[in-house]
């Protein structure tokens, strides 16, 4: 029997081991299991932070999904991962859950390293079906009987992947995509009589009915087959007078739905409906993002995801400061513009959606696109700032080099969640952006360590007719690096400053909230006898004007090591560029130096320790290097 010791056992939940488990439950007991799953759930995530809504949401369908198909055989891919903790909790995982999001523990998406249930990872919207087809056209290559199931929101409908994979589908593939609409009305609104018709169709009567008429009209002699496709001819024309033209099955796909998504026995249904169609199949669902869960019924957004217990108690973080400063800016200038991929909640937008609608654009999760679109609104006059997470503006890569760079067209990349971050892992992780944005001509890179560094940020990039990047934690300000090195001067610019004045055994520079590693590093290496001096870089490119103040600051110091260190990609990053231009700068004649980064590593904790520890600098990692640097 499965345990957490933090919370009193289940009747059911706590003896699912495995799917096998969860078959042997009959189906009228299946009410209770799910009551059972969202209990837990609301202790669980409430209590170490996740993605709380949409899998309130998804608990019946995912407990059909594992009562229908044999996972790992059949593989269940999951869009995002964001609707995959009850899927974790059915597949063995239960007595592990409360480690979610800890280091070492369960991660809040699907990984592969971690189950074998968890057929492909995710992390990022609008992949699985993609993978799905990918995973479906090999079985049939191979000659296997497994189905290929894809799980995706309508929020990743919204992504353009989807719609290039949904032009890829064909049939003779034992595909099965769920649609769970949960957020936004894809469907027609159809009406009392329309709505009637969805109930019939949903029935198992009408499908075994379906299937005769079809397989008896396909016998009929010499004008069976033509029959067949003259009375489904007739079918679809009635019905998209009655429905609207249907996309899916505009594609080629055989559909089904739209169902209640939260009764069990109505997706039971549609599943066992469409094991059986033989080709592929898209089931429509609408669930409720929030459901069993008052709070977060009446407000899904807040509950999509929640801080752990111990996370900032105040509210204040730089997405926070991000998002009110941009109110204040567009209330100045009204060529401000705000634009987000579906994350206008994460990035602090939703005040100046609220006050400034005209001038706020949610693009969805089409991050390409939004690159575009921003560089199409400064071609023609206006001041765009595209707000997303570093881990995402990866995927407007090409547009960030062929539309705006190429173009010299000014766009302000608000990059967030710059950086390692611990509790979403790799997939999450904005170790990047230092790196390619550091190749592409005519960007500027700022690193601001303050609200009022990131205010600074914006007013210079947005007067700068250049491309600017400002980058920034998920976090609050580190109060410590604050009163460090700004205790003799303003937050209010952007430049480089050191924590103290005078000559030191080794430097470390630095940019970011490791500083603070820095500053530990400094003390330990104190306590052996070594002195060190720490330089906190708020931007970062042009890197031949930073170069000059570093070598300043160097030529000051008069060290015996230089230490850079950075908790983003090495290869290619803030200290292999800083460095070849101080080497220009014939810099390095009799000093020793070292890069301390994440190097060819997604920085993935396996074991049960701090982030900075994992990717190798953290303080003692640091005060070590350069120790040995000075011998």
């Amino acid at each position: 029997m499965n345990s957490d010791t933090t919370f009193d056992s289940y009747k059911y939940l706590g003896n699912i081991n495995s799917p096998d488990d969860l078959k042997a439950i009959p189906d009228e007991q299946i009410p209770e299991l799910c009551d059972e799953i969202r209990d837990y759930l609301v202790k669980r995530v409430s209590e170490n932070g996740g993605h709380l809504a949409s899998n309130l949401g998804a608990v019946e369908l995912s407990v059909a999904l594992h009562k229908n198909f044999d996972a790992p055989h059949d593989h269940i891919i999951f869009d995002v991962g964001h609707q995959s903790y009850v899927h974790k909790i059915l597949t063995g995982r239960y007595d592990k859950f409360h480690t979610l999001r800890k280091n070492g523990g369960i991660s809040g998406f699907t990984k592969r390293s971690e189950s074998e249930y968890d057929c492909f990872g995710a992390g990022h919207s609008s992949t699985s079906l993609s993978a799905g087809l990918g995973f479906a056209e090999a079985d049939k290559l191979s000659g296997s009987d497994a189905y290929t199931v894809v799980v995706m929101g309508d929020g990743a409908y919204t992504g353009g992947m989807i719609h290039e994979a949904l032009n890829n589908c064909r049939k003779g593939l034992k595909l099965i995509i769920i649609l769970n609409e949960n957020e936004m009305s894809i469907s027609k609104n159809i009406g009392r009589f329309a709505k009637n018709m969805a109930k019939i169709r949903r029935r198992k009567g009408y499908f075994r009915a379906k299937r005769f008429t079809g397989k008896v009209l396909r016998k009929l002699p010499l004008v069976g087959k033509k029959l067949f496709s003259a009375v489904r001819a007739t079918k679809k024309f009635f019905k998209n007078a009655l429905y609207g033209s249907n996309y899916f099955e505009d594609l080629g796909l055989y559909y089904l739905g739209p169902v209640d998504g939260n009764k069990y026995g109505d997706v039971d249904a549609l599943i066992k409906e469409a094991k059986k169609a033989g080709e592929s199949v898209l089931i429509h669902i609408k669930t409720q993002k929030g459901k069993g869960y008052a709070p977060a019924e009446q407000n899904p957004g807040d509950y999509h995801g929640i801080r752990p217990v111990d996370a900032c108690t105040d509210n204040s973080s730089f997405s926070a400061e991000f998002g009110s400063y941009m109110c204040e800016l567009a209330q100045k200038d009204e060529k401000i513009c705000a634009i987000t991929a579906a994350m206008s909640s994460g990035t602090g937008l939703d005040e100046f959606s609220e006050k400034y609608p005209d001038r706020f654009f949610d693009v969805g999760i089409a991050e390409e696109h939004a690159v575009t679109f921003a560089t199409g609104l400064s071609a023609n006059g206006y001041k765009p700032v595209f707000a997303v997470y570093s881990t995402f503006l990866q995927r407007g890569y090409d547009q960030i080099i062929h539309d705006a760079a190429l173009q010299k067209l000014p766009v302000v990349f608000a990059i967030d969640r710059a950086g390692l971050n611990a509790a979403d892992g790799a997939t999450h992780h904005g170790i990047f952006d230092v790196a390619f944005l550091s190749q592409i001509p005519g960007v500027d890179i700022y690193s601001p360590v303050t609200y009022e560094g990131l205010r600074a940020s914006l007013d210079v990039s947005l007067a700068s007719n250049r491309i600017a990047a400002i980058r920034y934690p998920s976090a609050c300000v580190d109060n410590a690096i604050k009163e460090i090195f700004y205790k003799d001067s303003n937050c209010d610019y952007i430049g480089v400053r050191a924590d103290c004045d005078g000559c030191a055994d080794v430097l470390y520079v630095t940019h970011g909230r490791v500083a603070s590693e820095c500053l530990r590093a400094k003390e330990i290496l104190n306590s052996r006898g070594i002195s060190a001096k720490v330089v906190l870089c708020e931007y970062i490119r042009p890197y031949d004007r930073l170069a000059k103040e570093i070598e300043s600051m160097i030529k000051e110091a008069s060290p015996r090591a230089v230490v850079f260190v950075e908790e983003e990609i090495k290869a290619g990053g803030f200290g292999m560029m800083l460095a070849e231009k101080l080497r220009m700068l014939g810099t390095w004649t009799d000093i020793k130096y070292d890069i301390a980064a994440p190097d060819d590593s997604f920085v993935i904790q396996d074991k049960s320790e701090h982030i900075y520890k994992s990717a190798k600098i953290d303080a003692q990692t640091l005060a070590d290097k350069g120790e040995t640097l000075c011998k």
